[in-house]
């Protein structure tokens, strides 16, 4: 009996290893016919095709439709191709992005271009710009700049000044398509900028009776800043070198004591940084 309990065991473990075998495949069998009596429940949403930019009008050739899952159906998505024939885009959408309701502009629009995206209460308004002032071609729709402006005043001396801040471009050249990657510069002829009436005033000036240059700005920074102009007088004023080699930066004070003005002096030496006043 000895010499036969080996395969005893052995044979006991087959068994065992067989009907654990047959009840994991029985096991997987049901798991699966569960999943074929239970598909996936999906609905078409209307994605574009290809990298719309705003102002685009909305066909049938821009647009396809690709299932999505019901439970994870984004909101405000499209269903229907015909509803969304003629609706104008008022921010772009990129290739395969559903197109929403909140990007549209409303129906009563069939009109592309500007002036489908122009905010309520503001103007669209054009400059004429070269190669420099455009920033050598790195603007684009969507882009936000600040306008300065050079001119002479009767009597005195020409003067910079920032008159505009944190103005929207609407369109670049004749065209509103973007076309091509954002580094690469191209010839800019007009810059359409949206601003508000009393803006487009001051524009209308500007552009009128000085020169005016675009300063391209980081889209992320809203804040205005206060700026006093520039002069001549004040531009060579700004860095100068005196005695021993020290690098003196002077500000004119905004406080003035009778026919008097103090004048703040700033050392720089090495690391050492003091401030003179007289």
């Amino acid at each position: 009996m000895g010499k036969w309990r080996p395969v005893i065991f052995l044979g006991l473990a087959l068994i065992i290893g067989l009907i654990v075998s047959i009840l994991a495949y029985n096991w997987l069998q049901k798991k699966a016919q569960v999943r074929k009596e239970a598909p996936l429940v999906t609905n078409p949403v209307a994605v574009a095709v290809t990298d719309l930019p705003w102002g685009a009008v909305l066909t049938e050739d821009k647009i396809k439709m690709v299932p999505f899952l019901i439970a994870n159906l984004p909101p405000g998505s499209f269903s229907d191709p015909n509803s969304l024939k003629g609706r104008v885009l008022i921010s772009p959408v990129k290739a395969g992005e559903p197109i929403f309701e909140s990007r549209l502009a409303p129906r009563d629009i069939k009109t592309g271009g500007v002036a489908a995206v122009i905010s309520p209460h503001k103007r669209a308004m054009a400059v004429k710009v070269d190669k420099v002032i455009g920033v050598a071609g790195f603007i684009y729709p969507g882009h936000r700049v600040d306008v300065l402006v050079t001119m002479t005043a009767q009597g005195s001396f020409p003067t910079t000044k920032t008159v505009l801040e944190n103005i929207q471009v609407l369109a670049v050249g004749s065209e509103m398509t973007e076309g091509g990657k954002k580094e690469r510069p191209s010839q800019v002829d007009v810059i359409t900028l949206e601003v508000t009436p009393e803006e487009s005033e001051k524009l209308a000036l500007a552009a009128t009776e000085g020169k005016i240059q675009l300063a391209l700005r980081n889209s992320m920074d809203t804040e205005d800043v206060l700026t006093k102009g520039t002069t001549a007088s004040t531009l060579l004023a700004s860095y100068y070198l005196v005695g021993g080699g020290e690098t003196v930066r002077t500000e004119e004070s905004k406080r003035i004591t009778g026919e008097h003005r103090t004048y703040v002096v700033e050392v720089i030496k090495g690391s050492s940084v003091s401030e003179l006043k007289f």
